[in-house]
């Protein structure tokens, strides 16, 4: 075995592991070692490189990285190749700033292949950046292998992939009203306009649109878009909602308004109604219009009168909602079923037509007050507002979205969407809820997909289109070159939009979109293998994926772009598994901002504290269970304090012992027969992890899977090791000692496959330490543990919970009262009507009283003889039986004598008389308080209730002195270094009672702390505080190490 050394730094430890695998190549072994036909499919989801990784990428990172090093321990060939989402707005928006572009006319004259080739640089700025953190992060993927959406090959299949949805007739053009970024030219999908909403306040307006019918009458119409209303073509009233017209007392103004909402808009008393009418009978009221702009721009012949839809409800505004086709999704639907066109004057940019007037050239939202104010001058606007809504912003650019009709292209999910949901049923979601909740209703409630974007860096839309409409659609590069004919090398628009293509006396040129990066991350598990051009059985075979992770918010964005194209081209689940995880929040639960500078750095923590304190904290989270983490340093410094520091400590323990004893994991020292129970119970314990942890991953539920190893490895140490410490302390090497180090180095082999997945560095550091040579070189390259049921013992390890929970009780009592565990008591007394648990407290008393250090130990039934007991009624059960007369019987069961709560203790039960009749209680239906007498601390848990006396005589507080003193010795032997062996002299000056207490108890002192002479002298050593005597104490090794 190796020597291991109690002090350690992880991130040094996992610097030197992190070189031993790229040296030997492990990634690579562990890959190539498993049988390539048994493959384990996983899926990476492309980010972007143009910006750091941040926390919310080191935890799916991590989860990606912990489910196929599991899977490769049980046996799988897992490979995993890295990708880069390339394309998009993200990048486009970048280089604008950089180059201080603004918008598509800057653009343009810069020119489309500058631009493009700009973006192309700045890909993978921080390629290696990533690369160093994921390593670093112990995340293993092939960076060397990795797919670029922008390589040729990848975007070729995604051309395949449109084409197939073309040849489907799942691809069509059309006019809808789209999430519109007007700060970057293009429209959005849906799910993309969900990626951003924010809270922020908008102005609401009331305007009145007079009636060409009716003089003095108006229409009372509300919206929170006062710029849209110089696009009013019509107003919509609900046909089945009521509406009076009603006139203000003092004016002849009149105002039709729907009835649900006249308190909203006018005080009771302050009119009088002049008629009613359900919606229906508005249809058709003709009106004036408010401005006149579109006047001679598009046919009005139909527009300017009320319509009706069942979408106007009465619980906002006025019942009676504006219209406005260019800008709303039900307005375009109205107004194009009754025949009415659409006027649009906001261009790409999002500004106001030069026709325009007095709103020419301005921003559509910086138009608003401007638009209001000619309200007010005209006499139209009736009530001007501020309301607080969530609202839709550009996940990019962080400016309002607008909703606006464009032509767009669009694929037919509404055509394929039972299918996807069918599939979804199959998938396995972590959490559960997932699959019917939040993703289940987004996908029953999907809509067309548009596909297109009116930008510049993408792989373009593959279609060609003469100038009568004939459309030539292309599925891959060599059906290109054909019909240009000439090579073709690259296929973003720069080099393809001059491409003529002559055929039956047309020419086609290609239109000038380009596709959505959405539509290609989607189309990754294609063509990161350049399916169907290459691989294309190696595909087939190994589709659906086994596995994929990423955060909760990918339920509208990639997991759904992957199910599209699955169901469209498949018709197939895209996934068979799926962990969706939370959020990373800082720790004052705002959202990370870099600005704000409101969470730690990720690089400092990792070399502060290592990847595994990271990994561990995150995995043993909410966040793995799809809910928000407040990241918090303090929690990486609880997680290396109470889970890796004592597993680490454990394995120096038993290098230490070892090497002093020369012992070896040879297989005869191995095969030592076990009987200390100790030994028998963590072995049996350890079968039960190994199950437990099988079980949970296997559910890919990695929290059921962490928790119970962070139990164990307390167990481990602040259990087994501390019970066993004296029998590595002993002499000679007695067949109890031999099965100490025997189970103890198991227990430790054992683990460290076990927690390999999840904390790969300490793992790695425990295997090397213990590693035999027919061993493999890495825990990553051996195989997860079998359960072994010879074991397994349930009988002793539900003795030993028994105990432990005696132990636990008596610790808080300890703690809760301030008696030092250094303090020795002289009695603990054991209160239990349980046969069974007496019988197992009694075999294992030797542990209950050497852990919490009492003299004595006295087991009873009769827990009066220590506390006071009396009965309440336990009003949660009771309630909801007794009703009225609760109160009643509550009384009558604080009056229950000692014999009837015995009773009750025993499973009988009591009966009670009360005005109504009478009730039988049994022991659920009353809560047994416990007072303690005096001098006696006592504490409940389940059948056994323990006591303390805690009474101290002369004895004992000499005791507990010298167990102090003792402490305190450790603690300087450690702060100086010396080897576990070392003896020492000891000087010390102190008060006559610790003096007189060391005299007593000297014989223990020196064999506790290897002190060959204890002397009482005065000494220039440290000064220390005594339980309140103040002790001057020197260390001095006499047999110095060589």
């Amino acid at each position: 075995m190796k020597s291991v050394s109690n002090k350690i730094n992880f991130p040094e430890l996992e610097s030197r592991i992190l070189e031993f695998w790229r040296k030997e190549n492990i990634f690579r072994k562990s890959v190539e070692e498993r049988p390539a036909d048994n493959e384990f499919i996983f899926y990476d989801g492309p980010p972007f490189a143009t910006g750091l990784p941040h926390y919310g990428h080191l935890l799916a990172g991590t989860i990606k990285d912990v489910i196929p090093r599991y899977k490769t321990m049980q046996g799988y060939r897992v490979e995993r190749r890295f990708g880069w989402d390339c394309h998009g707005l993200p990048v486009e928006y970048e280089i604008e700033q950089t180059l201080g572009l603004k918008g598509r006319p800057d653009i343009e004259e810069f020119g489309v292949g500058n631009f493009n080739e700009e973006c192309r640089k700045i890909v993978l700025r921080y390629a290696s950046e990533w690369r160093e953190t994921v390593e670093r992060m112990a995340r293993w993927i092939d960076f060397d292998n990795d797919y670029k959406t922008m390589d040729l090959t990848f975007m070729e299949s995604v051309w395949w992939v449109f084409d197939q949805l073309w040849k489907k007739g799942l691809i069509y053009e059309g006019v809808k009203v789209m999430p519109y970024s007007w700060r970057v030219s293009t429209p959005l999908s849906n799910f993309e306009a969900n990626l951003n909403y924010k809270d922020t306040q908008d102005p609401s307006v009331t305007v009145q649109f007079a009636l060409t019918s009716e003089p003095n009458t108006s229409i009372l119409a509300w919206t929170t878009t006062p710029w849209t209303l110089p696009s009013n073509l019509a107003l919509c009233a609900g046909p089945n909602l009521n509406y009076v017209c009603l006139q203000s007392h003092g004016s002849e103004e009149k105002y039709w308004i729907c009835e649900g909402r006249l308190s909203a808009y006018f005080e009771e008393g302050s009119y009088q109604i002049i008629k009613k009418c359900a919606g229906k009978e508005l249809e058709g009221l003709a009106y004036e219009p408010i401005f006149r702009f579109a006047d001679g721009r598009v046919d009005l012949s139909k527009a300017r009168r009320v319509l009706l839809d069942e979408y106007v409800s009465d619980e906002s505004g006025t019942g009676i909602v504006h219209q406005a086709p260019a800008f709303g999704e039900d307005d375009l639907r109205i107004c194009q079923r009754e025949g009415i066109p659409v006027f649009d004057p906001v261009d790409t940019e999002g500004n106001f037509c030069t026709y325009m007037d007095f709103i020419a050239g301005m921003n559509i939202k910086e138009a608003d007050k401007t638009i209001i104010r000619e309200l007010k001058e005209q006499g139209s606007l009736f009530r001007q507002d501020t309301i607080q809504h969530s609202y839709p912003f550009c996940w990019r650019t962080d400016t309002p979205l607008i909703y606006k009709a464009i032509s767009t292209w669009f694929v037919n999910v509404e055509a394929i969407k039972d299918r996807m949901v069918s599939h979804n049923q199959t998938v396995h979601w972590v959490p559960t809820h997932i699959r019917d909740g939040r993703f289940g209703k987004w996908l029953e409630n999907a809509r067309d997909w548009a596909i297109s974007r009116n930008r510049y860096w993408g792989t373009p839309l593959p279609i060609w289109r003469s100038e009568d409409g004939d459309i030539l659609c292309f599925g891959n590069v060599a059906d290109l070159e054909e019909a240009v004919g000439q090579k073709i090398t690259d296929l973003h628009k720069h080099f393809l939009d001059d491409l003529l293509i002559h055929k039956n006396g047309k020419t086609y040129r290609r239109i000038p979109e380009v596709l959505d990066c959405w539509f290609e991350s989607g189309a990754m598990p294609y063509a990161q293998q350049h399916y169907p051009f290459e691989n294309k059985e190696l595909f087939e075979e190994n589709f659906p994926a086994n596995f994929i992770c990423e955060g909760l918010d990918q339920t509208r964005g990639w997991f759904y772009t992957l199910v599209v194209h699955a169901a469209a081209l498949f018709d197939a689940p895209a996934f068979r598994n799926c962990i969706v995880n939370g959020l990373i929040l800082a720790e004052d639960g705002k959202k990370m901002s870099k600005r704000l500078k409101n969470y730690p750095d990720p690089v400092e923590m990792l070399d502060r504290y290592g990847a595994d304190a990271i990994r561990l904290y995150m995995l043993n989270s909410v966040a793995v269970q799809g809910e928000s983490l407040r990241f918090s340093e303090q929690g990486l410094v609880e997680v290396t304090r109470s889970v890796l520091l004592p597993l680490w400590n454990s394995l120096s323990f038993l290098s230490t012992y070892a090497e002093i004893d020369g012992w070896e994991p040879t297989e005869a020292n191995l095969a030592v027969e076990k009987t200390n129970p100790l030994d028998r119970w963590i072995m049996s314990r350890l079968q039960g992890l190994i199950a437990e942890v099988h079980s949970a991953m296997d559910l890919y539920e990695l929290n059921r899977a962490s928790a119970p190893f962070v139990h164990f490895i307390d167990l481990l140490t602040n259990w087994y090791l501390r019970r066993s410490r004296r029998r590595f302390w002993k002499d000679g090497r007695g067949q109890d000692k031999m099965s100490a180090y025997a189970t103890l180095f198991l227990v430790l082999r054992d683990l460290s496959k076990i927690i390999a997945s999840f904390v790969p560095y300490v793992a790695e550091g425990i295997y090397e330490s213990l590693r035999r040579e027919e061993d493999p070189i890495s825990v990553h390259l051996d195989y997860f543990p079998a359960v072994d049921e010879n074991s397994r013992d349930s009988e002793l390890e539900a003795r030993m919970d028994l105990v432990l929970a005696a132990v636990n009780m008596g610790r808080a009592l300890r703690s809760k009262h301030q008696l030092k565990i250094r303090q020795p008591l002289q009695r603990l007394f054991l209160i239990t009507r349980d046969p069974e648990a007496q019988r197992i407290l009694n075999e294992l008393d030797a542990l209950l009283l050497d852990e919490l250090n009492i003299k004595e130990l006295v087991l009873t039934e009769n827990e009066e003889d220590l506390v006071g007991l009396s009965a309440q009624a336990n009003f949660r059960v009771l309630g909801k039986r007794l009703g009225k007369r609760m109160k009643e019987v509550a009384d009558q069961i604080k009056t229950l004598d000692l014999e009837n709560i015995r009773r009750l203790q025993d499973g009988g039960s009591v009966t009670l008389q009360h005005t109504d009749g009478e009730v039988t209680l049994t022991l659920e239906d009353v809560l047994i308080q416990r007072s303690q007498r005096e001098g006696l601390l006592v504490e409940s848990s389940g059948s056994v209730t323990i006591a303390l006396d805690t009474q101290l005589n002369e004895s004992l507080i000499k005791e507990g002195l010298a167990r102090e003193f003792v402490n305190k010795v450790q603690h300087m032997r450690k702060e100086q270094d010396l080897a576990v062996m070392d003896r020492i002299l000891i000087r010390y000056k102190s008060s006559d009672i610790v003096g007189k207490a060391l005299d007593a108890y000297q014989d223990f002192v020196c064999t506790e702390t290897l002190c060959e002479k204890l002397l009482l002298e005065d000494n220039p050593g440290s000064e220390w505080d005594i339980n309140g005597e103040i002790c001057t104490i020197e260390l001095q090794r006499i047999n110095p190490s060589p």
